[in-house]
C-alpha cells in the first residue's frame, strides 16, 4: 500500500531514508531548512550539499514548507539534529492530524533538558501520538545505505504493532529492520556511541593504534550500559545493533563525522576550526555535555565521557586524557 510519507530533515541521513521510502513506491516529501538543498533536489535530483553522487528518485519531492510538507501524511520521520528536535517538531505539531505513524530516527539527548528524543517528542507531539512513536538506529553510514549496501538496523517501540509496523514500511532487500521493546537502550547507544567515537578519533589522531581503540570500544561499551542500565535500558539492547554494532561502525569508520572531529583534534587542531569547516552536525559534541551531566545527576563513573568533554570545552589535550584514563585507580574489570 502507497503511504504518504514526510521526513522531516533533509541531511545525509534524512535524505537517504526518504530515498529509501519512494524507492519503495511511496509519496515521500522531504522538508529541509536549506533552500538550496530543496532546489538541488527538485532540479538536479541530488542532495548536491549533504549526499553527492546518489541519484534520488522522482518520487520523492523537497520542500522548505514544513507544514505543507507534513501535511496530510500518514508517515512522519523525524530526522533533525537532536538538538533542532523540540522546536522543529513542535512547530510540525499542528499539521499532523494524519499522522498515524511517527518515527524518529536522530540520535542524541538534549542538552538543555538532558531528555532523549523519545522524551522530547511526547513533549511536542499530540498525546494520541505516543503510543505511535517509534525510533531506529544501528549501525547505517547514510553513504553506503544510499548505495545499496547491506545494512542491519533496529526499530523500538513501547508498541509492538508500531514496531512492526515501522519495520514492515523500511524493511528491504539491502535494509533489513529488527524490532525492539526496549526504546530507552535504543536511544541511549544510538547518541552515546557518538561520545565514543570523538575519544576514538583523538586516539588515532595521536598516532595510537589498534590496542588502544579496542579498549576504548570496550571500556565506552561499559560506560553506555553503566548509564543505560540506571536510566531502566535493557543491558542486552547494548550488545545489539544499536550499542555495540553502531559503536563500532562510528569509532572505526572513515565515513563518522565524530571520529573525523575527534581525530582532528588528536592532531592538535581547535574544536571551533574543525566544527567552522562542516556543515554537517557532528552529534557527539553536544551529546558529551548531556551525558556527562546525566552521568553526575545519577552519580556514576563515566571517564571516557569525562576526559571528553575536557577535551572539547575545558581545554585539556588529548594525550592528556587518554594519560589520566590509563592512571586511574586499579579495579576489577565487572563492577557496579
Amino acid at each position: 500500500m502507497t503511504e504518504r510519507i514526510a521526513v522531516v530533515g533533509a541531511g545525509s541521513w534524512g535524505t537517504t531514508l526518504a530515498n529509501l521510502l519512494a524507492k519503495k513506491g511511496h509519496d515521500v516529501r522531504l522538508w529541509s531548512f536549506e533552500t538550496d538543498v530543496t532546489l538541488a533536489i527538485n532540479e538536479r535530483r541530488e542532495n548536491s550539499v549533504y549526499l553527492a553522487g546518489v541519484s534520488l528518485d522522482d518520487r520523492l519531492e523537497a520542500s522548505s514548507d514544513l507544514a505543507a510538507t507534513v501535511l496530510g501524511a500518514s508517515v512522519v520521520v523525524s530526522v533533525s539534529p537532536s538538538q533542532h528536535v523540540r522546536q522543529v517538531m513542535g512547530q510540525a505539531a499542528g499539521a499532523l492530524d494524519d499522522a498515524r505513524l511517527v518515527v524518529s530516527a536522530s540520535k542524541g539527548i538534549e542538552t538543555r533538558s538532558l531528555q532523549t528524543m523519545d522524551e522530547v517528542l511526547q513533549d511536542v507531539l499530540p498525546a494520541r501520538l505516543r503510543g505511535k512513536l517509534c525510533f531506529l538506529s544501528g549501525p547505517s553510514f547514510a553513504a553506503e545505505v544510499s548505495r545499496e549496501q547491506p545494512t542491519a538496523v533496529t526499530v523500538a517501540s513501547r508498541s509492538s504493532d508500531t514496531a512492526r509496523r515501522a519495520q514492515e514500511l523500511f524493511q528491504t532487500d539491502y535494509f533489513r529492520v529488527y524490532t525492539s521493546h526496549d526504546v530507552t537502550g535504543v536511544e541511549l547507544g544510538g547518541a552515546l556511541k557518538n561520545v565514543m567515537a570523538l575519544a576514538a578519533g583523538m586516539a588515532a589522531g595521536l598516532g595510537l593504534g589498534h590496542n588502544t581503540r579496542a579498549a576504548l570500544i570496550t571500556r565506552g561499551l561499559a560506560e553506555m550500559s553503566r548509564l543505560g542500565i540506571v536510566l531502566g535500558a535493557n543491558p542486552l539492547t547494548f550488545a545489539g545493533l544499536a550499542g555495540m554494532g553502531d559503536l563500532i561502525l562510528t569509532c572505526t569508520g572513515e565515513l563518522s563525522r565524530n571520529r573525523t572531529v575527534g581525530f582532528a583534534l588528536g592532531q592538535g587542531r581547535s574544536l571551533e576550526d574543525v566544527l567552522g569547516e562542516m556543515r554537517m552536525v557532528a552529534e557527539g559534541v553536544e551529546t558529551s555535555r548531556a551525558a556527562r551531566a546525566l552521568a553526575e545527576r545519577e552519580g556514576i563513573e563515566m571517564p571516557i565521557v569525562a576526559e571528553v568533554y575536557a577535551v572539547l570545552f575545558e581545554g585539556r589535550s588529548p594525550s592528556t586524557a587518554v594519560r589520566n584514563l590509563m592512571l586511574r585507580e586499579p579495579k576489577p574489570e565487572l563492577w557496579q
